[in-house]
């Protein structure tokens, strides 16, 4: 290591063995010296590969126990751990602790199921309702073209049935009254239709049908439908009176 040393450089000038033997004392010295800061990063290098290689030999048994192993099993492992816990929750004598905890568990998955059924009955309220709606407009719009009212007026119409029909149990549109009776038609007996229903607008919405030829103004159309007999009024005096006081008043009306 120092044999290229030119000791003469230094200022030493030594006979060639002295020179020599100096050299080789140096190298001695500094391998020492080398040695000795070098081993304690030897051994902890050492140290090291050592842990990495027990590592290694765990991770390797870990997959090897692991290897193939049924994720069911594993759960059925953690809910038997939980009655475990029950079980040594029962021995100390705690049962309300472990009511409750059941009792918990079974109300989160009670709401969680309550909540799917709300959602879903929900959706098939507002199905349905879009549904009857439908099927009422259709109706309506079907009674007026039969009454002969114009097509653009099929709007008003059908939002002015709104207040009166409703779809019954069979999906069929049942004219009721303010107090959920039924409204019947002229003849008293049989409830009032959406193509009767539609035909008595032409007296008080004349403009929702076609103008007559040479039609001139009207006059009054007499007085109030309460001073009439029933054979007396209109067909939507009769609807009129009916829906405000109800199919018995109507009845007591005379004849």
């Amino acid at each position: 290591m120092f044999d290229d040393i030119d000791l003469s450089e230094l200022g030493l000038d030594l006979p060639e063995e002295k020179a020599a033997a100096l050299k080789e004392a140096l190298g001695t010295k500094a391998k020492e010296l080398l040695e000795k800061e070098t081993g304690g990063l030897k051994s902890k290098n050492s140290e090291l590969l050592g842990k990495l290689k027990t590592a290694q030999g765990d991770l390797d048994t870990l997959h090897a126990q692991f290897e193939g192993l049924d994720i069911d099993a594993v759960k059925a492992i953690v809910a038997k751990a939980g009655q475990d816990e029950e079980s040594r929750l029962i021995a100390e004598g705690k049962i309300d602790e472990v009511v409750s905890r059941r009792t918990e568990r079974l109300r989160g998955d009670l709401e969680k199921q309550l909540q799917v059924e709300r959602e879903r009955a929900d959706k098939a309220e507002a199905f349905a309702n879009q549904f009857k709606d439908r099927v009422l407009s259709d109706s309506i719009r079907e009674a007026a073209t039969k009454a002969g009212a114009l097509a653009e007026a099929a709007d008003d119409i059908i939002l002015r049935a709104r207040s009166v029909f409703r779809l019954n149990e069979d999906g069929l549109p049942v004219a009721l009254d303010k107090d959920g009776e039924v409204i019947y038609g002229k003849d008293g007996k049989t409830p009032l239709t959406p193509l009767e229903w539609a035909e008595s607008l032409q007296e008080t919405a004349p403009h929702l049908w076609p103008r007559a030829q040479g039609a001139g103004q009207t006059g009054d159309r007499g007085g109030k439908s309460g001073s009439k007999k029933r054979s007396d009024m209109t067909m939507q005096e009769k609807s009129a009176f009916i829906h405000e006081h109800g199919q018995e008043a109507f009845l007591k009306l005379p004849k």
